[in-house]
């Protein structure tokens, strides 16, 4: 059985942009490498990494809510729906057996500090929560030093910049 990695991004970015082109590249080489795709299932990074996982032979999960008025996009293989935002961020997390947290608004600020806490709590079994991109690192420094004045652990959550430093982390971890 392959391990599912839940990703997180903005609705934002269309094709031409940066952000869109990692996320595509990044869920292409997941798929390449054996790894099911899960995310919120609509456009922007959610759409990209889809997209790049399908059009590689990947197994993509959506898990989309009836709040919007917005059509899931093509790229799906087994979409779960949901009624509230709460019930959908649980979904995404229960389906993960990875999160990465990609650029993004409050939205995937949202699901990560959702990941967060369901680490730091210790409300799953551990997990890996990887995230890309300068934001996050300067959030991730800010709360870490927040952690350590709680005495919490400063570890749950690492960054990397390129894709393949994604990849290899995730194989070298799942082959533990």
């Amino acid at each position: 059985m392959n391990k599912t990695v839940t990703i997180f991004g903005s609705a934002v970015p269309a094709e031409d942009d940066e952000q869109y082109k990692f996320a595509y590249q990044l869920g292409a080489l997941l798929a390449q490498n054996g790894f099911n795709i899960c995310t919120g299932g609509y456009k922007g990074i959610m759409e990209a990494v889809s997209k790049g996982a399908y059009d590689n032979g990947g197994l993509v999960y959506a898990v989309t809510v009836d709040l919007w008025n917005s059509e899931p996009n093509p790229f799906i293989t087994i979409e779960v729906r949901g009624k509230k935002l709460f019930e959908r961020i649980e979904k995404l997390l229960e389906l993960g057996d990875a999160y990465i947290i990609l650029q993004g608004g409050t939205g995937t600020l949202l699901e990560f500090a959702a990941v967060w806490e369901y680490a730091n709590k210790n409300l799953q079994q551990p997990k890996p929560i990887i995230c890309n991109s300068q934001m996050w690192k300067e959030i991730i420094r800010v709360m870490n030093n927040q952690l350590k004045l709680e005495k919490k652990k400063t570890d749950l959550v690492i960054t990397f910049d390129t894709k393949e430093e994604i990849l290899e982390y995730l194989k070298n971890y799942f082959a533990q």
